[in-house]
């Protein structure tokens, strides 16, 4: 992050633990260095260990050793795994404040004629962009709502609000299922203190898939793709991690359900 973002660090989220999934670069690392920069204690999870070891080594030293951060390394796609993750999680913290449900991507796939698309494909998207947020939002709900208080903040996709920039099928559908999954949990467990909110980012390249995507561009596609953005700049990791912590904050108490869109004003809907 630059500078004037550094200079914000605060305590705000003093006392608050946040887990984190996705975690091992990109948007999902960001978000945990926004948090971290804020005064909370982190958790982040991803399956991918060398890279999940790299952030660690990063933001402890950015941590200060303060023993604020740590990681864990989990499939999130398997039910078993998260409550594992989620039972060890609340051995050593004691509880669990805010769930940011940042896993997902299109698993190195690129459009291919719906017909041609396998079951396998189709399978592989939306267990990690869709069936994980289930999961995990179900092992950590009942912790959340011994407390009467939680923020669970979900991260889809401009795709999900309207269609995938590289028209992928599967990734689509999960987000925008994800999207009506928020809405439905804002309902179920708004009663318990619990607020559910959903980021919907736009191209922001910040991980392998993304990196491949922006590359197989022609420059006329990136450059017409920058246009359409209201300002005219891709987005970076920290441009989605801001929002998620406006959900995750006191500030966003009497918001619930909703969808922001962190794309530089691409959709403006």
């Amino acid at each position: 992050m630059n500078q004037s973002v550094n200079s914000l660090q605060s305590t705000f989220f003093t006392e608050k633990v946040v887990l984190v999934t996705g975690a091992a670069h990109g948007i999902g690392k960001g978000i945990c260095k926004a948090f971290l920069m804020h005064g909370a204690t982190v958790i982040a999870t991803d399956k991918l260990n060398k890279e999940l070891a790299e952030v660690k080594r990063e933001l402890n030293d950015f941590n200060k050793n303060e023993n604020r951060f740590d990681t864990y390394s989990c499939d999130i796609t398997e039910a078993k795994s998260v409550k594992e993750l989620v039972e060890n999680t609340i051995q050593k913290y004691k509880k669990i404040d805010i769930l940011v449900n940042n896993a997902g991507g299109v698993c190195g796939q690129i459009h291919q004629p719906v017909e041609e698309v396998t079951p396998d494909q189709w399978r592989k998207i939306v267990a990690v962009n869709l069936d994980a947020v289930f999961y995990m939002t179900k092992e950590v709900v009942p912790y959340m709502k011994k407390r009467h208080y939680g923020r669970i903040i979900n991260i889809s996709s401009g795709a999900g609000r309207s269609t995938s920039l590289t028209g992928i099928q599967a990734y689509a559908s999960a987000k925008a299922g994800q999207i009506g999954f928020t809405r439905q949990m804002a309902q179920e467990l708004g009663p318990y203190g619990i607020t559910v909110n959903n980021v919907a980012p736009g191209f922001v390249i910040s991980n392998p898939s993304t990196k491949k995507q922006w590359q197989r561009m022609t420059e006329e596609e990136q450059a017409n793709l920058i246009k359409s953005i209201s300002v005219k700049r891709l987005g970076e990791p920290e441009d989605i991690a801001h929002p998620v912590l406006f959900f995750a904050s006191d500030f966003a108490s009497y918001v619930s359900g909703q969808t922001i869109s962190a794309d530089g004003g691409q959709q403006l809907f």
